[in-house]
């Protein structure tokens, strides 16, 4: 369950992705609910879930606008904007609602009347690109190493299923880059890790699913080497790879202060300062953020102005990712926190799922 209490302006929670626009002090709670009971309901509408299902209740005031977060990609196909619907779920059935307006990460509705409510996709093909999660676990007995990857369609509720299961098992997460495109519904991918003695299961189907997502279980019969992954498509195309180095693993599995990710409840999100916060997820910053994000969080920094042109045009020229993106993050961090500010929002923008992660939070910073 989560909870706040907010003045007016426009907030947005780290752990569900959810954001609120509100006129005046308002006090909302909600919690995730499972999609399960709806899945042959959405079957028979020819609809799929496109996010997390929640269940919001306003204890103090009324809020002008709630933004649901969704996992659709627009980018390879911008018409399923227009596919797209909030389901209610009342006391004697389900209603659907028009969305507003569809952005990359949010689908908005106007002076909301609440019921559990969630965003659907109708699905007039399997053809639909969603944003993915992969999380990575790694448990060390003896001299065995045991790995879990998971890979699903992104969802903060299903993020929070997975830590709170592999929490109960003592395991470590390890933060790992994430894939530069997009995944299509229905597909299959296949895990190779070259160290490994067994993988199981062989593939994965990237499909909705209403129970903890399936994950790829890796047995390596040693600990003293680095741990190479690679993803394959259906087509065998690699769409991801990582390495986790030795040194890493042995170190954080054997540290009781394990890595934990977006599924933490909101009062353990990073606090302190916007330039305090910003700072402390630098390096996993500089690791994951992507090169399209990077470029597009420039131009957002330019619109902006917290960069000038002269300074965006030094960074572009910076052929190597991670180098433009430490030149991007540490030239935000010598401006001062209204900047640092700009830039974490900016980031919850362009990748809410990297900006979930690194557990920067915005709840109560103006956006």
């Amino acid at each position: 369950m989560f909870r706040h209490r907010t003045p007016k302006g426009s907030y947005e929670c780290t752990v569900s992705g959810l954001r609120w626009l509100c006129e005046r002090d308002v006090i909302l709670k909600y919690h995730f609910r499972n999609w399960d009971p709806y899945s042959q309901l959405l079957k028979d509408m020819q609809y799929t879930q496109g996010g997390p299902l929640l269940d919001i209740t306003m204890e103090l005031g009324e809020l002008e606008e709630v933004h649901l977060p969704h996992c659709v990609c627009l980018g390879t196909n911008p018409s399923l904007r227009n596919e797209m619907k909030i389901l209610h779920v009342e006391e004697h059935g389900v209603s659907l609602e028009e969305v507003h307006e569809v952005t990359r990460f949010h689908a908005k509705i106007l002076h909301p009347k609440f019921s559990p409510i969630g965003p659907i996709l109708r699905l007039l093909s399997w053809d639909v690109d969603v944003h993915c999660e992969l999380m990575l676990y790694l448990t060390v007995k003896r001299e065995t190493l045991i790995s879990r990857l998971y890979l699903f369609p992104w969802n903060p509720s299903q993020i929070q299923a997975v830590e709170q299961q592999e929490k109960s098992h003592g395991s470590s997460r390890f933060l790992i880059s994430r894939p530069e495109q997009s995944f299509k519904l229905n597909s299959s991918f296949r895990l190779n890790i070259p160290c490994s003695t067994s993988i199981n299961p062989p593939r994965i189907h990237f499909i909705q699913r209403d129970t903890t997502p399936s994950f790829f279980k890796a047995i390596v019969k040693m600990t003293g080497v680095d741990i190479e992954m690679e993803l394959f498509s259906d087509d065998e195309r690699t769409v991801w790879k990582e390495m986790v180095s030795h040194d890493e693993y042995v170190t954080d599995t054997r540290s009781t202060s394990a890595v934990s990710g977006a599924g933490r409840p909101a009062e353990s999100s990073l606090t302190g300062s916007p330039e305090q916060q910003l700072r402390s997820v630098r390096t996993e910053f500089v690791k994951r953020v992507s090169g399209p994000v990077l470029n597009e969080l420039l131009d957002r920094l330019l619109q902006h102005t917290v960069i000038n042109q002269e300074e965006m045009e030094s960074v572009k020229v910076i052929a190597e990712r991670t180098e433009k993106a430490r030149d991007i993050i540490d030239m935000v961090l010598r401006k001062g926190t209204e900047s640092c500010s700009r830039m974490i929002n900016l980031l919850g923008e362009l990748d809410h799922c990297l900006y979930t992660e690194l557990q920067i939070n915005s709840v109560g910073v103006p956006t």
